[in-house]
């Protein structure tokens, strides 16, 4: 089992990591700015996926986790904030970003026989809708119809895809007085991730396997 996680150099991606790579499989994590023996990926740009692709050079992989994310618009208000480059910024992370990575990695995918796993949020719920956070919430919701048309269009192939809220967890994003700890939003992640299959495919999910209405 080979799995490819982004967005790995901190937070939840960093704890999936080391997570996977205790327990004897072999684990592979991508960064912005990478160090160690992280890869380099900028999920925003489409040369450093195809350098990737190249490093990788066709290495099947049993499991994608696109992990990779951003919260732009934390603090923003209706009034004055929300500014178009947030906007863009957001996007371009969180949606184009996650399609991008699976697009360049489907060679190794299907030569792996694997499956994809989506970070979004249950903030990207339509059924859940408080307010506020609004490109968060709109990217989120982007990236969820994403993995479920994607989990139609490879169902075919036996490439599963499954959407996921990892909780609100003890991050950098997620503040001190978050939730749960990145170690126990790993474990969860870990179970969900290991239950997916094309029988379970386009699920949305939380992180203890609870489902979120869409």
């Amino acid at each position: 089992m080979t799995v490819l996680i982004t967005g790995a150099n901190r937070g939840i991606g960093a704890a999936l990591l080391a997570q996977y790579r205790k327990s004897g499989v072999a684990a592979m994590g991508t960064s912005r700015k990478p160090v160690g023996d992280l890869l380099s990926l900028d999920v925003t740009d489409p040369a450093s996926h195809a350098a990737l692709s190249r490093r990788l050079n066709g290495l099947p992989i049993s499991l994608l986790v696109c992990n990779a994310g951003v919260y732009p618009d934390k603090g923003q208000t209706l009034e004055k904030g929300y500014g178009a480059a947030l906007w863009a910024a957001g996007f371009a992370t969180n949606v184009t970003g996650v399609f991008l990575t699976i697009q360049a990695l489907l060679p190794n995918l299907r030569a792996g026989h694997g499956k994809v796993a989506i970070l979004s949020s249950q903030m990207g719920s339509q059924s859940k809708a408080p307010g506020g956070s609004y490109i968060y919430r709109a990217s989120k919701a982007a990236v969820l119809n994403l993995g479920r048309n994607l989990a139609t269009d490879l169902a075919t192939e036996g490439i599963a895809v499954g959407i996921y809220h990892p909780g609100w967890v003890k991050t950098d994003m997620g503040g001190p007085s978050a939730q749960i700890s990145a170690q126990s939003c790993a474990e969860g992640l870990g179970a969900r991730f290991a239950a997916l299959s094309v029988e379970t495919t386009g699920c949305f999910e939380r992180w203890d396997g609870s489902a979120i209405p869409f």
